[in-house]
């Protein structure tokens, strides 16, 4: 649970970022999908999941050590998170998002809330 609450973290501390993000903004579930969706096969791998869900880190991490510590966090404190870590938690979100365990999320899958 405490990946999952980092990994919330992140995302929303994403929305800190806007000028940065306006283009990763979207308003539907389809735009979700067709954002994602680089290779275009109307479905969501796990790597397209970690790499869109993943920016936030991403533009965090400004020393780009693959760490974030707590001065590249929200208020300048918490524990230290590597991405290894938030991208496990991702992919925690991702299986638990995958209601039918094909190993992609459809446009249904990928609206739903994690369970």
């Amino acid at each position: 649970m405490k990946g999952f609450r980092i990994s919330v973290l992140l995302v929303s501390a994403g929305a800190c970022l806007a000028p940065a993000l306006a283009t990763a903004q979207v308003t539907a579930t389809g735009e979700y999908l067709a954002r994602m969706d680089t290779d275009q096969d109307g479905r969501i791998a796990l790597a397209e999941y970690q790499a869109w869900m993943g920016y936030a880190f991403e533009r965090m991490d400004a020393n780009r050590d693959g760490v974030l510590t707590a001065d590249e966090l929200p208020g300048g404190r918490g524990r230290t998170v590597s991405l290894a870590e938030h991208r496990e938690s991702l992919a925690a979100m991702f299986r638990r998002q995958d209601v039918d365990r094909d190993g992609f999320l459809n446009a249904r899958e990928l609206a739903a809330p994690p369970r």
